[in-house]
């Protein structure tokens, strides 16, 4: 067995985590000058009118964020696929959701952002695009071990 069987008290834990995780989302959307939809949207202040977009941010700081999403992504997917009943917790928070509007929102964006840039050194335009490649990946394999567990295992039971 694993840990959330011998501590059924693990599922509140990760339920009270969930929220910090769907904040690095939209911490990476507000990096990038975009604007999260759905319930938690916070409204943005008018004065706050975000000119640093994926496109005209620093180097340094685009690498920044396609590494922290990438490391997300991953973990997430690793943790699904070898845990998959955490997946009811996770659409408590409507996470399919949320990861589909951040896929929408961000990754256009910053696969732009990628390409556009005139870089010095090819081989850092050839880890962003396989960094990039990689979250998306792995965001689209999170989605269907969630899509899998909660809607067609229960049909199939």
């Amino acid at each position: 067995g694993n840990i959330f069987t011998q501590q059924p008290g693990y599922f509140s834990d990760l339920d009270e985590t969930l929220p910090t995780v769907l904040q690095v989302f939209n911490n990476i959307l507000h990096k990038c000058g975009l604007q999260c939809e759905g319930a938690s949207a916070e409204p943005q202040k008018l004065e706050e009118k975000v000119s640093v977009t994926a496109g005209n941010m620093p180097l340094q700081e685009l690498k920044d964020i396609v590494l922290y999403l990438c490391d997300t992504c991953t973990t997430l997917w690793a943790f699904l696929d070898v845990f998959p009943l955490a997946c009811q917790t996770f659409q408590k928070h409507e996470f399919c959701y949320r990861l589909a509007s951040f896929y929408e929102l961000a990754i256009p964006e910053l696969e732009s952002a990628i390409k556009k840039r005139h870089y010095e050194d090819n081989s850092v335009f050839a880890d962003l695009w396989r960094r990039i490649s990689h979250s998306r990946k792995k965001m689209i394999e999170v989605f269907h071990i969630l899509i899998n567990q909660v809607c067609l295992q229960p049909i199939l039971e």
